[in-house]
């Protein structure tokens, strides 16, 4: 098994190149002996101080930066981006020598990589591929098709594609009634997408707001159901094979399918579990180079914005001081002072570890303090030396790619079982399984003839209630390779060597709490105007000068960058210079 815990080989430290443009207006006003990188004076603005934004301290004006980005995770780098691209003096500090936070690609294993927690873009904004250049710094999707293989114990399978009309067709081979159904069953999520999608880049509305919004309309008794019904029993009211309705199941990080509210994470998707979302330009696939490459093209359009970003630089804590965020100290003692200061952590890391308690008022760390971080999973990675065998289902005749994507989940029982195991403080003896070979349309990411396979398994405890992480690390990757093998009877011997990641050391790697990849629960309490917390979901904090643009905001996890885009242009709106034309940045 590969050691899990090394960090990885390697730093990235590239430093924007010239003199800031700021530097200009710098050079005219002081006699500098040297070239500096990182000066720059603030101009009062009158006597008022802008909201959101720390004043500044005059003794350290020209040692002062406009902005630091605490973590260069994919919505850090994104907001960082943005706030360079509008003029700002932004530097980005990443505690880890690779870049990405959970969105990264690292080699666990030697000659091998992986995207080591995100591993599918479905879903990042076309606006910020197009805003941040992110095409010229390298990003590209292998368009995923088909878009999944679910194979069943008893020989049935399904192999799901972007066309409805093929998906009408293999769902025709087990229900021609269920086959009538999904056409509609898509129109109907489409109609739940036309409701939430026009807040997705923007500060959110309330749930009433959402609701006022549809009043008297079809749209409102929608938003109601999907709202307040299970998932499994709206997949019961317009289904009735077993196969179709295992195919379509989803409730995230709801938990229980039957569970009050668990149709919610489909809304979240704007379009349901089967990747069919509202088309606003998205291409389901793999990324060229492994998810890090997002953050590898983002990082790319920053810098070439004028950021600078450093890693292998941890921050310790946010200096405030009276009431406001001057800055942060790093973990070797040094000071780096901003203007604002925008977190890419978690808000229960952001709060409760690099704020502290001292500076923020009993009600609110006691709000912090009730956010729920209690739904994780696994991931699993293995060196291959050949493709797993689906032949039984399949044949041999099959286009390998159709088994880029594979899912295990033979029943909503199934489902369910999975995560009552996971509540019950056990890993899931059965767990749901979402399986990646992405080296199916990448070979650049292992050696000639072998492949890169992953495993997103659902669920886990964030604490077990028999034994910790470290002692059931081996036993659970066990699990998983013989739940696998029972589909693909070579994949036990096909493996050269693997590796597990769990909630512990998703945490201790990424420095997600709890090892929560959502950095907050995505359930219906914890969406929209309640996150991170009701009255603090436009990016700001008690802390004024204080930001967050991870993915504990709106509109919540999954690679999307539209956190990072929508804090940006909420800073950007109360900066001086800007306020009132976010619009154009």
């Amino acid at each position: 098994m590969a050691e899990t815990g090394a960090r990885p080989k390697g730093s990235w430290g590239r430093r924007c190149g010239g003199i800031p443009r700021v530097l200009k207006r710098v050079s005219k006003l002081v006699k500098l002996e040297q070239e500096p990188t990182s000066i720059l004076i603030v101009i009062a603005n009158g006597s008022t101080k802008p909201s959101g934004l720390a004043c500044c301290d005059p003794d350290h004006e020209l040692l002062m930066r406009d902005i630091i980005v605490i973590g260069a995770g994919h919505n850090g780098l994104v907001c960082a981006a943005y706030l360079a691209r509008a003029g700002l003096d932004v530097l980005v500090l990443e505690r880890r020598e690779v870049l990405g936070g959970a969105c990264a690609t690292e080699e666990l294993i030697p000659g091998f990589k992986f995207s080591s927690c995100a591993f599918l873009c479905y879903a990042f904004h076309p606006k910020i591929v197009a805003d941040l250049e992110m095409k010229r710094h390298g990003f590209h999707v292998y368009e995923l098709e088909p878009l999944e293989f679910r194979p069943f114990p008893d020989g049935r399978h399904l192999v799901l594609y972007r066309d409805e009309a093929r998906n009408v067709a293999e769902f025709a081979r087990h229900s021609l009634r269920d086959a009538d159904s999904y056409p509609r069953w898509n129109r109907y999520w489409e109609r739940v997408a036309d409701i939430v999608n026009p807040y997705r880049l923007r500060t959110p509305p309330t749930v009433a707001e959402l609701f006022a919004r549809v009043r008297g309309t079809e749209e409102e008794a929608i938003l109601e159901k999907v709202l307040t019904t299970g998932f499994a029993d709206l997949l019961d009211q317009w289904f009735e094979s077993d196969v179709v309705k295992a195919a379509l199941v989803h409730s995230g990080d709801v938990g229980d399918p039957r569970g009050v509210g668990t149709a919610w994470p489909s809304v979240n998707l704007a379009g349901g579990a089967m990747d069919v979302v509202a088309d606003v330009g998205n291409v389901v696939g793999i990324v060229r180079g492994g998810m890090g490459a997002i953050a590898s093209a983002l990082a790319g359009s920053a810098e070439g914005y004028g950021a600078t970003i450093r890693t292998s630089v941890e921050v310790s804590r946010v200096m405030v001081e009276h009431g406001q965020a001057v800055g942060v100290e790093l973990a070797d003692g040094s000071i780096e002072r901003a203007r604002a200061v925008v977190s890419n952590a978690d808000p229960k890391r952001t709060f409760l570890r690099l704020v502290g308690r001292d500076a923020l008022p009993a009600d609110f760390l006691a709000d912090v303090e009730r956010l729920s971080t209690r739904v994780a999973y696994l991931k699993f990675h293995a060196a291959m030396r050949e493709l797993p065998d689906f032949s039984r289902w399949l044949g041999r005749d099959v286009d390998p790619r159709t088994i880029a994507r594979v899912w295990i989940n033979p029943s909503v029982a199934y489902y369910e079982r999975a995560w009552r195991d996971a509540v019950n403080g056990y890993p899931s003896v059965d767990p749901v399984m979402s399986v990646q070979i992405p080296s199916l349309y990448d070979d650049s990411i292992c050696p000639p003839g072998r492949h890169v396979l992953s495993i997103f398994a659902m669920y886990a405890p964030v604490h077990p209630v028999k034994g910790g992480w470290d002692e059931l690390r081996a036993s659970t990757g066990e699990a998983l390779i013989d739940s696998l093998t029972a589909y693909a009877p070579n994949f036990r011997d096909a493996i050269l060597d693997w590796a597990l990641f769990t909630p512990l050391d998703i945490e201790r790697r990424v420095g997600l709490t709890d090892g929560n990849i959502h950095h907050l629960d995505m359930i219906p309490r914890q969406v929209f105007a309640a996150r991170p917390l009701p009255g603090w979901s436009d990016y700001r904090t008690p802390i004024t000068g204080l930001w967050l643009c991870g993915s504990g905001t709106h509109p919540g996890g999954d690679v999307t960058g539209m956190p990072g885009h929508n804090a940006a242009h909420a800073l950007l709106a109360a900066w001086p210079r800007h306020a009132g034309t976010q619009a154009s940045v």
